[in-house]
């Protein structure tokens, strides 16, 4: 994408993951990303409440309005909430603590404390990608998916759920049990106070059927599908072949970057052969990519693998150029960085990862110690 205008770089730098080797760095804060995931958030709600109210027309608006809303609870989650439990969001432990705890009672997910416990002990240590890992408990139980499947079967099995009633009635009440159970006293004061204030007014004033449309149909639905395709792309199983498990070739092997977009039309085409081209670019990263980066991959997602080598990296807030930068530098003792383009050949590398996977080793009746309640909420990292 070179070879596009220089003022569109940035906006590319942002919807891909992948800076460009020489550009520039833009220096972002932990406050910025704080702030626009509450203002695109807040921002949604009101124009999707605008286009319910207005009916006609004008609920196209609930559209954007659904995005704007599911993009912010997402950032939310994906990059605030996570870096509060590593204590890293503005490195002050109470603050930090504190802006968890709202966030947990807002999006109603696994509450902080439990899941800053789970996610340091179990999801960065030696128990990674192991049947100790969270990830690797939603994808033997919660998906239902094992070694030995065909990436069809697996592909056909996650899409059956995305549109399962079932699937996201489960996923639901475990969000809710994994918050209840043992969350702080401020956790509970929180929901209790957003969420039972916030249903007295909307049935005393009427509003319930708008509070439902664009506040609870992107915090449940929505939110669940979005998290179920980032689940699929997390990390790679370990090759069944795979003897050492420690060190940093064999971590950095379970960890990936997923850029989003696709390469420009190449220069020196025909006319109406560089129109199509064009057209069908174009509409490529406007109705496939983008919808992925702002709704699917939000946020650090794309550059996980540098968070999995640098989980207290004070540069997480810059994550994209943090990556760049280390890339460059000769990533200090680690190998190579390695990507995918793309959602679905990121799904395919991390179903085929499992597909092959070591079946005695991944066999899903060796689970004996988690609750069943807990397993939806490692869907997220």
């Amino acid at each position: 994408m070179r070879s596009l205008p220089k003022f569109t770089q940035l906006a590319l730098t942002f919807l891909t993951g992948r800076p460009l080797r020489d550009q520039r760095p833009v220096n972002l804060s932990p406050g910025f990303h704080l702030a626009t995931a509450w203002l695109s958030m807040l921002a949604g709600v009101a124009l999707s409440c605008a286009g319910f109210s207005l009916g006609g027309p004008f609920l196209l608006l609930l559209l954007p309005g659904w995005a704007m809303t599911l993009h912010g609870q997402r950032n939310l989650r994906m990059m605030v909430y996570h870096q509060c439990s590593h204590r890293n969001m503005y490195g002050r432990r109470r603050l930090d603590a504190t802006i968890g705890y709202s966030i947990s009672g807002l999006l109603v997910i696994q509450n902080f404390e439990r899941y800053s416990k789970e996610h340091v002990a179990d999801h960065h240590a030696v128990h990674h990608m192991t049947l100790r890992d969270p990830t690797v408990q939603a994808f033997l139980i919660s998906l239902d998916l094992h070694p030995g499947m065909t990436r069809r079967q697996m592909w056909t099995r996650v899409l059956m759920k995305l549109v399962s009633p079932r699937f996201h009635l489960a996923f639901a009440i475990s969000r809710i049990r994994s918050f209840a159970h043992n969350s702080a006293p401020t956790e509970k004061a929180i929901a209790a106070v957003l969420y039972g204030g916030g249903a007295i007014a909307a049935v005393w004033s009427g509003l319930y059927p708008v509070v439902l449309v664009a506040w609870f149909l992107p915090l449940v639905y929505f939110y669940q599908v979005s998290n179920t395709l980032r689940l699929c792309v997390k990390h790679t199983f370990p090759a069944p072949d795979t003897t050492v498990r420690r060190g940093k070739e064999y971590f950095a092997s379970l960890t990936n970057a997923i850029f989003i977009g696709e390469a420009a039309p190449a220069p020196g085409l025909p006319p109406l052969r560089a129109a199509a081209a064009w057209v069908r670019w174009g509409l490529r990263m406007a109705l496939i990519h983008f919808p992925t980066r702002y709704l699917v991959l939000t946020g650090d997602t794309v550059v996980h693998d540098y968070h999995h080598r640098y989980p207290a990296s004070r540069q997480w807030h810059n994550y994209i150029f943090a990556r760049q930068e280390d890339l460059v530098d000769g990533h200090r003792g680690w190998p190579e960085y390695t990507a995918e383009w793309g959602l679905k050949a990121a799904v395919d590398r991390v179903f085929d990862s499992l597909s092959i996977a070591d079946a005695a080793e991944f066999d899903v009746s060796r689970i004996t110690s988690v609750s069943r309640r807990e397993l939806f909420a490692a869907f997220d990292d």
